[in-house]
């Protein structure tokens, strides 16, 4: 359960006082369950429930494993992330789908039909709840447009400089610090890491850009 200053803070419970997000819990039937970093969520196949799941503390990945076992990260989740079967992206029949922990974190699980099923009060913050919900999943679809712009770029460089452009314009400027590591965001791209870091060295001789540990600062778009 959060606590007063981190529902202050979670997307999904915006607009909400503590004493109505401790009745929402009892009323949705909510459960909340921890776990471990690299530790198994949620197993899309394996699952039987409409549960949907928040992220409330900690990070955790929404990862895609193909016929071969080759694994691509499709989303990354921070506090406020959803996730569950009627939110997943489709594949192939023989594709599968897994959150995993990044950290460790705090999962709640909120019934699909509780979620958007009209109160019987017709509770304010419940609509309120709802409201907010629909700005997450919004937010899930601009995520997912963007992570396709980026895969449609033929070449590593043009992925991971598509890529960078995003988050210095998320930053407001040419500076940034990614949100995971390169390890991840070979992942992300869906290329080899070695390949990666080898490109991202050329970026860098080449004038295109300076890092810093996860700091990467866009000096030019092309060359001198």
């Amino acid at each position: 359960m959060l606590n007063a200053q981190e529902l202050e803070t979670s997307p999904l419970f915006r607009n909400i006082t503590y004493e109505e997000y401790r009745r929402m819990l009892t009323c949705f039937q909510a459960v909340q369950r921890s776990y471990l970093a690299e530790e198994l969520i949620y197993d899309f196949s394996a699952s039987r429930t409409d549960a949907i799941g928040i992220v409330e503390r900690g990070s955790a990945a929404l990862i895609r494993i193909d016929e071969e076992g080759v694994s691509t990260v499709l989303e990354e989740m921070g506090p406020g992330g959803v996730f569950g079967r009627d939110l997943a992206f489709a594949g192939s029949a023989g594709d599968s789908l897994e959150v995993v922990a990044r950290t460790p974190c705090d999962i709640l699980f909120i019934d699909y039909p509780h979620l958007f099923r009209r109160c019987e009060n017709a509770c304010t913050h419940h609509s309120i709840l709802v409201q907010n919900m629909l700005g997450l999943l919004s937010d899930k679809a601009q995520a997912l447009s963007e992570r396709v712009d980026v895969l449609s770029r033929r070449s590593i460089r043009e992925k991971l400089l598509c890529y960078f452009r995003q988050q210095a314009g998320k930053s407001g400027g040419d500076a940034f610090t990614l949100p995971f590591s390169f390890s991840v965001l070979a992942d992300y791209i869906a290329t080899d890491r070695s390949a990666m870091m080898r490109e991202l060295r050329h970026l860098k001789e080449q004038g295109f850009l300076r890092t810093d540990g996860r700091k990467i600062t866009i000096l030019k778009d092309k060359p001198v």
